[in-house]
């Protein structure tokens, strides 16, 4: 592991890119929550969005379809862009695609959703924003 490591900071090194977005805990990620300037999106299917709960304010863009979306046009480039899915995975995925577009402030929900309801933070259900 402290190899890979090694080697992702030389190769950042060599071509001046360091990855942007940063894994947070989801007491930090509640916390940036209240800033100005935040796009909250969830990249979970629409049954998980409605069943398993949501983060009150969230926008629903399922990792499936994220590719084929021009984020773009909702001017989220300068804000501060807090990414979950259900544990944590598919939003890396999500993260790493919003870094290749330029966006400068990507915040990835280490654990998800589910590190988020075992903190007992509050989840909204059915498809109240």
């Amino acid at each position: 592991m402290k190899k890979i490591i090694f080697l992702l900071s030389i190769l950042a090194v060599i071509t001046g890119k360091a990855v942007a977005y940063e894994d947070v805990s989801a007491e930090e990620f509640a916390k940036l929550l209240k800033k100005e300037n935040v796009f909250l999106l969830d990249v979970r299917t629409p049954e998980e969005y409605q069943k398993d709960g949501h983060i009150k304010g969230a926008n629903l863009i399922p990792i499936q379809l994220f590719r084929y979306i021009y984020l773009g046009g909702i001017g989220i480039k300068d804000k501060k862009v807090l990414v979950y899915c259900r544990s944590g995975n598919r939003s890396v995925t999500a993260s790493k695609m919003l870094d290749s577009w330029g966006v400068k402030e990507v915040y990835n929900l280490k654990g998800g959703i589910k590190e988020w309801k075992a903190k007992k933070l509050p989840v909204v259900y059915g498809f109240e924003k």
